[in-house]
């Protein structure tokens, strides 16, 4: 004997009351997530067209904070700086991160201890590593010292201190601290492949490399997306390292439009053109984040 079926009508209610437990206690971050997040977006990219200075005022002037900005030698120094460190970080933190979870993937001895101190850097804040990085790059008792005490006279290696190539210094210090997450990322991703595969490789002669880029790093995919988002998050996020590295010098040299938008508010007591900042860099964020969004769950619902 059957039973008759449950009108799709009735289970609706049955489902939306399920794990209310759960639900209620996500109210409190639905809340932060709307009225703080979106709230304040919004507030900022609307007073981002007013002329609002030390307070913020609804006194509209169209597009002329953004027409300052782009005009700005200081932004577009700061927007130079962040293309270069950017581009710079996501190529050397991917190469480096997965060469070095290809290292550790073969088993060797004391794995745990080499992944601990590769990972160590990422648990300090930015400003100790931007403070290490200052004392290591100094040419009184950093690199350049140490190798002229070994005979090397001639050697000069003050990055800090050169306005041509400050950025670089910076760069390094951020890839100091961060290739040790993408190692493990990328660790993680590389110990989710099917044994199988290897063995299949090696029984067909293909050689290791091109068992990495023809198979692996293909299969690997949802890890490189979501390890370029997390890079690109912080890429547009760089502060700490510059302020603790050069504080934006030597002169401008080492601006970045989040410092950028941190003086404008607080130190020029322009909230207007911090907001125009603040907006563009939110446009950038977009800009990672709409692709990566569509690539992860476009896909999946044409699938």
């Amino acid at each position: 004997m059957t039973t008759p079926s449950t009108p799709a009508a009735t289970q609706r209610p049955i489902r939306l009351f399920r794990n209310k437990a759960a639900k209620i206690a996500a109210i409190p971050m639905i809340l932060t997530a709307l009225v703080v997040f979106m709230g304040g977006t919004i507030w900022t990219v609307v007073f981002s067209f007013t002329k609002s200075k030390l307070l913020p005022k609804a006194n509209f002037i169209g597009l002329d904070q953004y027409e300052r900005l782009w005009s700005s030698s200081k932004w577009m120094i700061a927007i130079e700086n962040l293309v270069i460190f950017g581009l710079c970080s996501l190529v050397f933190s991917l190469v480096i991160g997965f060469v070095l979870a290809a290292l550790l993937d073969q088993k060797i001895r004391f794995e745990n201890t080499f992944r601990t101190i590769m990972l160590y850097p990422f648990a300090l804040s930015f400003i100790v590593t931007g403070l290490v990085w200052q004392w290591i790059l100094n040419p009184d008792f950093g690199i350049q010292n140490v190798v002229r005490s070994l005979g090397w006279e001639s050697f000069s290696f003050d990055p800090l201190n050169n306005q041509e190539i400050v950025i670089y210094g910076i760069l390094i210090a951020g890839l100091w601290q961060g290739t040790g997450l993408v190692m493990c990322l990328m660790l993680a991703g590389l110990r989710g492949i099917d044994e199988d595969i290897w063995k299949a490789a090696r029984v067909d002669g293909i050689p290791a490399w091109k068992t990495y880029i023809f198979i692996v790093i293909p299969m690997m995919r949802p890890v490189f997306v979501t390890t370029l988002v997390i890079i690109a998050s912080g890429i547009v996020r760089l502060y700490d390292l510059v302020v603790a590295q050069t504080s934006g010098g030597p002169g401008i040299a080492s601006e970045v439009p989040a410092k950028y938008v941190y003086d404008a508010m607080f130190l020029s007591q322009n909230l207007g053109q911090g907001f125009a900042g603040s907006t563009m860099m939110l446009l950038a964020v977009l800009i990672v984040l709409i692709p990566w969004a569509y690539m992860e769950f476009g896909g999946r619902q044409r699938d």
